[in-house]
């Protein structure tokens, strides 16, 4: 009876197509805001995500196909919208931990291909699961509704066309309204109250199940109570600010010394505010040898662009130790320019533009200096690494002018992302040099047209007045090495920097495994299987 009174109501089984592809999409998003904290957003992690899910949706739609053949009843489908929506309900609570324990295992398994292994584990035990019972919707839906062969394409059609405008929404929403608004917890919250209520509602309708409703709301209610305070970084306790944006997850933490953002959950320092000495230690204090390189560090209101402001410290350095330049500061994520007034004591002086790094650049004037720090978590866009992009940085510089580059990804091995925009920047700027930071991965890149920069800078750095600024200026000097254009070339149509940085990543991983494995074996834990 419950079957035929179905078929008669075939919107509400249209409804189910929709909000069912609007929920796959949005827990596909869902999925790479919770594992680009740990693994970064690249292609590659999104590879890994719509590789995993494409899997599970196929293996649902096999197995739906089967199961509506086998027993063409709807509360089958609809008891497994239920635990799909419970399943779903319970990533933000689980998923970070699931991810946590993944990651210890595979490193404690491998020095290799760890980023990979462990993003597509997570996926795979996290995601395959409720996708799968998602899968077997259409198929399922297909045999309720087509009821003779005269208009079953017709029907077929139909239901195809709701789940692809249901996915439609499910990709916007996430993107523009929920994830941003109210957080990836929230977004996972609010489609999984979605498939419960269609299930609710069926099951209102004949009757049955109410037990099993009643249990499945009281999870979600429970994973939504423990999730409105969510953290990805649950292990951290010095954390004055979490949250997300359209672009990023945000994490601001604060200490006796410093202020520090970070997009990355294990790696990874976005900007910092050191709040007892001008100089970071880190690779900004390099590229403040870039003005004095174009002849603009002892001149007042010389102009500097920055494609990749983050919170601004590049640019409150500059306010501190050149005389009244004149700043814009280019960063596409409106919550990260908002944070760097927030904590981080942006100048007002600094003229901040919300914005796509290369598409600004594109109708800016011409400046003495052009940094291009352009990193989102710890990959590089690829737009802005190519023969093309530093072309168009090299027309908006003035003649003398000086581009520096950060490079954050050092690699021991030939073939590396740094050889790659050492390579394609050299082609374009006929003088390039690089100085090494410190002892730790980053690298500085200073490239111009003009072949007197060297010498420039050495002028100028004889007049600086400032102790700590001169000797900086003295460091860069020493470390300074020319780059020789070679063949490995990045081109609009040809960048793999996702590839090439996931290698060195895997590597500066491996790395650390292998000397933290060293110390375990060190301490008589040699028993153990590594």
């Amino acid at each position: 009876m419950t079957h035929i009174n179905l078929l008669k109501n075939k919107y509400f089984l249209y409804a189910t197509e929709f909000f069912s592809g609007m929920s796959v999409m949005a827990v596909e998003l869902g999925a790479s805001r919770l594992l680009a904290p740990y693994f970064s957003s690249s292609q590659v992690i999104w590879t890994i995500i719509i590789g995993t899910i494409m899997i599970a949706m196929a293996l649902g739609n096999i197995w739906g196909g089967r199961v509506a053949d086998k027993n063409p009843d709807p509360a089958r489908l609809y008891k497994r919208l239920l635990l799909a929506a419970v399943w779903i309900a319970a990533i933000p609570f689980l998923g970070k931990y699931l991810i946590a324990a993944i990651s210890l295992g595979v490193a404690l398994l491998t020095e290799k291909n760890f980023l990979v292994i462990a993003s597509f584990l997570s996926c795979l035990i996290i995601f395959v699961f409720p996708l799968m019972l998602l899968g077997t919707v259409t198929p399922s839906l297909v045999k309720y509704t087509v009821e003779d062969l005269e208009n079953n394409g017709e029907i077929v059609g139909r239901l195809g066309a709701l789940n692809t405008i249901g996915s439609i929404l499910g990709t916007f929403l996430p993107t523009f309204v929920t994830i941003p608004t109210v957080g990836t917890a929230a977004t996972f919250i609010i489609f999984s109250v979605l498939l419960a209520l269609l299930s609710l509602l069926y099951f209102i309708s004949v009757r049955k199940k109410a037990a099993a409703c009643a249990v499945s709301f009281l999870l979600i209610g429970l994973f939504s109570i423990s999730s409105v305070k969510y953290s990805f970084a649950f292990w951290e306790n010095d954390l004055v600010y979490e949250g997300e944006s359209i672009y990023n997850y945000l994490q601001v933490k604060e200490n006796d010394e410093s202020v520090i953002l970070s997009t990355n959950v294990l790696a990874g320092v976005q900007s910092i505010k050191m709040k007892h000495k001008e100089f970071t230690g880190m690779y900004y204090d390099y590229a403040l040898a870039a003005p004095y390189m174009a002849g603009a560090g002892q001149q007042a209101g010389s102009d500097i662009l920055i494609l990749g402001l983050g919170t601004g410290t590049f640019a409150s350095m500059c306010t501190s130790y050149l005389d009244s330049p004149n700043i814009d500061g280019v960063e596409i994520d409106e919550k990260i320019a908002r944070l760097s007034s927030q904590y981080f004591d942006l100048p007002e002086s600094v003229n901040v533009h919300v914005e796509d790094g290369r598409i600004f650049l594109s109708n800016s004037e011409k400046y003495d200096v052009i940094m291009v720090d352009a990193y989102q978590d710890i990959t590089i866009p690829f737009q802005m690494s190519t023969v093309e992009f530093f072309t168009m940085v090299k027309d908006h510089l003035k003649e003398d002018g000086v581009m520096v580059v950060n490079m954050n990804m050092h690699s021991s091995k030939e073939g590396s992302i740094n050889d790659y925009l050492c390579d394609t920047i050299a082609s374009v700027f006929p003088y390039a040099y690089t100085a090494k930071v410190g002892s730790g991965t980053n690298m500085e890149l200073f490239a111009s047209q003009n072949g007197d920069m060297l010498t420039v800078f050495s002028e100028q750095l004889s007049a600086i007045g400032t102790p700590d600024l001169k000797q900086m200026m003295e460091k860069v000097e020493e470390s300074l090495q020319p780059v020789r254009q070679g063949s490995l070339i990045l081109t609009d149509d040809k960048a793999p920097v996702e590839v090439l940085g996931m290698q060195v990543i895997d590597e500066i991983i491996g790395d650390e495994l292998h000397y933290y494995k060293n110390i375990i074996k060190e301490e008589g834990l040699e028993g153990l299987d590594f």
